[in-house]
């Protein structure tokens, strides 16, 4: 007799199922499809993010050892290593990169009220892009340089729950402040970039857009001077000036006035000069701001580690993009679960016990809150610092 439910379905059921078929409706994923559905696909990729699979032959050998277990876990078409790598090629990615989006509205909204290190009532973004490097003879649509292929990853991050909001997947090639032009400004919202951003035509379009920016001025940066403000010379800030851009087509690009804030970090002593439109906070707040933009690092390195998203189980874009947008969904499912649970535990923590239990027939809130265990972070703690 078979009692209770895997781990692994309790799992899913948080992954809303009307949603995920609106979304295969959408690019009519289904279509002549007769056993292994879309739904199945994204069930097995699922299973391998979360238990660490190497490749397809090796998701193909986990699943059947568990065979009779698989219509329970919500399988329903024959796991095989040929029908999961052609699902992979030829399957738009885009049914799974909406339903991530679908998973990432919702995590959102759980996560509205978190504190990120900073009393403000606005919602900030960090922007940043991560390499992966690939094999230009494996992968030659991915074109970097003469004799290497790479994909970037473009990110803006909700620093409330470091939530991936926007997610572009681009080759290697594409240049980061490019991205910018493809990006809708929240009126109101704070966007922090680091120096490879400063495009005054594009940050001029985030002014426009009634967002402000925040971000570290260029060695070579040229400007004018028009007064400056009283400054706490304790706090680390040095100058806090009104200034203009100088030379024709910086003014071109944005003709408007911008603050400089220059700022010595106490420990370091390194001297940082920070560029923003918001004329209301605090300069040491600015200062304060940029320094969570080293959370969109900590997302990369976070997922980079964790998720299977280094090594891929299809050389085509379309596979690869599949595989990118199953990992942030799952990403963001078990940061949903850890919300609506009320897990004390770390995603890291969260993650390696499901990555041993998912078979197991036990209520999830018992597997993933009874068991006596202490996080422990291994080497420098500013590096994994997510979800604790």
């Amino acid at each position: 007799m078979n009692i209770g439910r895997t781990v692994f379905a309790q799992l899913m059921d948080f992954a809303p199922p009307y949603e995920f078929q609106k979304c295969v409706r959408r690019y009519n994923g289904n279509y002549k499809v007769i056993t292994f559905s879309c739904l199945d696909q994204f069930l097995c990729l699922s299973f391998a993010q979360l238990t660490y699979r190497e490749s397809l032959r090796d998701i193909e050998a986990c699943l059947r050892v568990a065979k009779s277990k698989l219509y329970h876990m919500g399988f329903r078409g024959k796991v095989s290593r040929n029908t999961l790598a052609h699902a992979n090629e030829v399957r738009d990615f885009r049914i799974y990169a909406d339903f991530a989006q679908v998973l990432i509205t919702v995590a959102r909204q759980l996560y509205a009220s978190e504190n990120f290190g900073l009393e403000l009532d606005q919602t900030v973004y960090a922007f940043d892009s991560t390499t992966i490097d690939l094999c230009l003879s494996v992968f030659p649509w991915a074109k970097f340089r003469r004799k290497k292929a790479a994909i970037k990853l473009h990110t803006l991050l909700d620093l409330r729950g470091n939530i991936p909001v926007v997610i572009s997947i681009t080759e290697g090639k594409i240049h980061d402040v490019n991205i910018l032009d493809h990006l809708f400004f929240e009126a109101g919202a704070i966007y922090i970039f680091d120096r490879a951003y400063v495009d005054f035509a594009r940050l001029y379009r985030v002014h426009q857009s009634l967002a402000f920016f925040v971000t570290r001025a260029k060695s070579n940066f040229v400007f004018k001077r028009l007064y400056s403000l009283p400054v706490d010379k304790s706090t680390g800030v040095r100058t806090d000036q009104v200034i203009t851009v100088t030379g024709f087509y910086a003014l071109k690009g944005y003709p408007e006035k911008l603050r400089r804030i220059r700022y010595v970090d106490a420990v370091t002593k390194k001297q940082l000069i920070f560029l923003t439109n918001n004329f209301e906070l605090p300069a040491i707040v600015i200062a304060q701001l940029y320094k969570c933009r080293w959370q969109v690092e900590l997302f990369f390195k976070w997922i980079k580690q964790h998720l299977r998203i280094k090594v891929f189980y299809g050389t085509t874009e379309n596979a690869v993009k599949t595989q990118i947008w199953i990992a942030i969904s799952v990403y963001v499912l078990v940061a949903i679960i850890k919300k609506r649970l009320k897990l004390d535990r770390s995603l890291y923590t969260i993650l390696q016990i499901l990555s041993v239990s998912l078979f197991e027939k036990t209520p999830i809130l018992q597997v993933l809150s009874l068991i006596d265990y202490e996080d422990e972070t291994l080497g420098d703690d500013n590096q994994l610092n997510l979800f604790v």
